[in-house]
């Protein structure tokens, strides 16, 4: 988490109880794992929904906070990098309006192959 935290603003859903149902990692400005490519484009990146507590709406919200923070910022495009297996991910991301960029598709270590997807803003 300090790593990340130190490269990203870190967003967070409690459920009623305070216990965390999810998170992710929004980058507004640098760079987080060779995601973005101008100072025009955030991205996010770690996008996780406790398995008991989905369908119930988590990586929706999440997702549409970090467009809004990043629309709130003056960023014109998100990004996202994703795996292969992430079908479900996909389904949500292609639902808000996200598209693949296949040229953009990288690999940041040998063996995980990452997909990336992006929307205006």
């Amino acid at each position: 988490m300090a790593g990340r935290s130190a490269r990203a603003e870190l967003l967070v859903v409690r459920d009623e109880d305070g216990t965390v149902v999810g998170s992710v990692a929004l980058v507004l400005s640098g760079d987080f794992g060779e995601v973005t490519t101008s100072d025009e484009e955030a991205a996010f990146r770690m996008l996780v929904v406790d398995p008991e507590a989905r369908g119930r709406g988590i990586g929706e919200l999440l997702v549409s906070t970090c467009m809004d923070r990043a629309r709130a910022a003056g960023k014109r495009r998100m990004v996202l990098s994703t795996g292969p297996a992430m079908t479900a991910a996909h389904r949500l991301y292609e639902r808000l309006g996200f598209r693949r960029l296949p040229e953009r598709d990288w690999t940041p270590a040998p063996g995980i192959d990452l997909m990336v997807y992006t929307r205006g803003l």
